[in-house]
């Protein structure tokens, strides 16, 4: 972990402290499962299961709820990192449904997507949390590269890897995804039958968001076309020097007609001007879930390329395909990104829910107990995956 000065250290050692105070040394509450045990279930040739032992996770752990390492191969061949959450008093000799989770977009899977894990597994769930390729102990020689097909793949691949574990129902699977990974995981369900439910929490659509930037009236095409041409220059560069280059995954457009970007995610310190939306951003990534292999936790940006996918391909082109697959959608009604939700709501054909939490923001819906509704998510679940 690199060192930091000033105000971002001071957070990241509060985060750290908290965390050891808070979790440290604790004696887990449950007879733990053998890994071997757990890794005999499988019937995955490109699986494995092991013991937590590098536990770096920087929400609350509930000790009742056991936690182990897993790797699996996707589709492309990457080998995809994750975390297998099993409910309280697990019986390898039963069958559970299970849920795959993973998001926000640039975040790690002991970050959000542990939590929700967590929580599924204390509502009975078997659960997967997982980093998505290129991104986090996933593998990939690229680093902190995005692509819709890459990430939609890998949701395949974590239904691959539950379904195929002696203890999970595979009639019985549902999926999460979390901010910039919903849109992924309501196409991969769109094409899975396996999927028998999807949900998502804190939508953004990152198809828009990156090749629109926001709320689809951003750019001009005149804009449009300058963004594009900086991303091919990018390329170039990378293509003659062999190096990765760090910059921004959404792009803006000044008055002048300058592409502005940046290779960090965030400053040091905010400037007094910063919005609430970033300051919301900075207080979680930077202070109280700080981790080191999170992308908006860290020094680099994402790789300058990343936003090629998502010019490329809509996440939301298949939406029909979803048939009469159920979805719940859940936002905030302070979240900027709710208008995300809304349009997602209202293009759907399938059985269909949207949550509006009272005066939840975007990033509340990532740790914040008191406002996201967990017990009706997994109640959301418990109706559709008899």
């Amino acid at each position: 972990m690199k060192m930091r000065t000033g105000k971002k250290a001071m957070l990241v050692l509060a985060a750290m402290m908290i965390g050891t105070m808070t979790f440290g040394a604790a004696a887990p509450a449950f007879a733990a499962v053998p890994a071997q045990t757990l890794q005999a279930a499988s019937q995955m040739k490109y699986s494995s299961i092991s013991d937590l032992t590098d536990d770096t996770r920087v929400f609350k752990i509930d000790r009742s709820v056991q936690a182990k390492n897993v790797r699996f191969q996707n589709r492309f061949g990457f080998e995809v990192a994750g975390h297998l959450y099993l409910p309280e008093n697990f019986d390898a000799a039963k069958k559970y449904r299970a849920v795959v989770v993973t998001g926000p977009f640039g975040a790690v899977k002991e970050q959000a997507s542990g939590l929700y894990a967590q929580e599924m597994a204390k509502h009975g769930y078997v659960a997967v949390a997982f980093d998505p390729s290129m991104t986090g102990e996933s593998s990939g020689v690229r680093r902190n590269m995005a692509s819709p097909e890459i990430f939609t793949e890998d949701y395949h691949a974590a239904v691959d890897f539950v379904t195929n574990l002696s203890f999970v129902n595979p009639e019985q699977v549902g999926a999460i995804g979390i901010c910039g990974l919903s849109g992924m995981a309501v196409t991969a369900a769109g094409s899975d039958t396996r999927i028998k439910a999807v949900a998502t929490s804190a939508m953004y659509d990152m198809s828009e968001s990156i090749s629109d930037h926001y709320n689809g009236a951003y750019y001009t095409p005149a804009q449009r076309e300058l963004v594009k041409r900086h991303l091919a220059k990018m390329r170039d560069e990378e293509a003659k020097t062999g190096k990765s280059i760090r910059g921004a995954h959404e792009l803006e457009v000044d008055a002048a007609g300058n592409v502005l970007t940046f290779d960090t995610m965030f400053p040091d310190t905010l400037p007094a001007e910063a919005n609430a939306v970033i300051r919301d951003f900075y207080g979680y990534y930077v202070g109280r879930a700080y981790h080191p292999r999170a992308i908006n936790s860290n020094t680099l940006a994402w790789d300058a390329t990343a936003p090629y996918g998502f010019f490329d391909f809509n996440l939301m082109d298949n939406i029909n395909e979803l048939g009469s697959t159920p979805v719940l959608l859940i936002t905030g009604d302070k979240a900027h990104s709710k208008y995300f939700s809304d349009n997602v709501y209202e293009k759907l054909k399938t059985p269909k829910e949207e949550i509006v939490v009272p005066g939840a923001t975007h990033v509340d819906l990532y740790d914040q107990m008191d406002k996201i509704p967990f017990d009706r998510l997994a109640g959301f679940f418990d109706k559709n995956l008899k």
